[in-house]
């Protein structure tokens, strides 16, 4: 039997390389892409200073404004409303890898398919100075105020004050940023 030498190695491993499956599978990833990320990006509002992961995930960039400074961590998800639901982000804002924000939520009535359900869509307005941490949860017409910061993985269904901590499935104020006072007459509400 004839021995195949380094050559012989080398097309074996181009044609593993050019099989149409994983051709077809690349098309449909670069396709995706430019759906969540390259083509929303385009129609986005952006200060200057703006680094943004190429993992994140965008719907609807018309419908989103980013302040000066914004760090928009790996696998970000940054959903605005299909026809009114608007996410504002103000300037030096820190989000944490795998935050989602939604301006935009079904309905939950009883009797009619979850698919079918007409949408509430609501502002998703993020202050300025605020950070976001890991896999934090923003619903729609949620305001968190300047200077907050939300726990990882916590859910903010309310507003967040300005310079809260807040935490939790709901999040909820648990503390105030150094040298920041509450708000008056808050203690412990998100």
């Amino acid at each position: 039997m004839p021995r195949r030498g380094a050559g012989w190695s080398a097309v074996a491993e181009l044609a593993r390389m050019l099989d149409p499956r994983l051709v077809a599978h690349l098309a449909k990833v670069a396709r995706f892409y430019a759906y969540t990320h390259v083509e929303p990006r385009r129609r986005l509002s952006a200060g200057p200073g703006l680094r943004m992961s190429p993992t994140a995930s965008l719907r609807n960039g018309e419908r989103i404004t980013l302040g000066r400074g914004v760090h928009v961590g790996e696998r970000c998800s940054l959903w605005a409303g299909d026809t009114s639901g608007r996410i504002r982000i103000g300037d030096d804002v820190l989000l944490a890898p795998e935050v989602f924000l939604t301006a935009s939520n079904y309905g939950t009535a009883a009797g009619r398919l979850m698919a079918e359900q007409p949408r509430r869509e609501a502002d998703v307005v993020i202050g300025n100075d605020v950070w976001l941490g890991a896999r934090v949860v923003v619903l729609p017409g949620v305001r968190v105020g300047d200077g907050a910061v939300v726990g990882a993985g916590s859910v903010v269904t309310k507003d967040v004050p300005p310079n809260a901590i807040a935490v939790g499935v709901p999040a909820r104020v648990v503390s105030w940023r150094e040298g920041a006072a509450p708000v008056d007459g808050l203690r412990e509400r998100a």
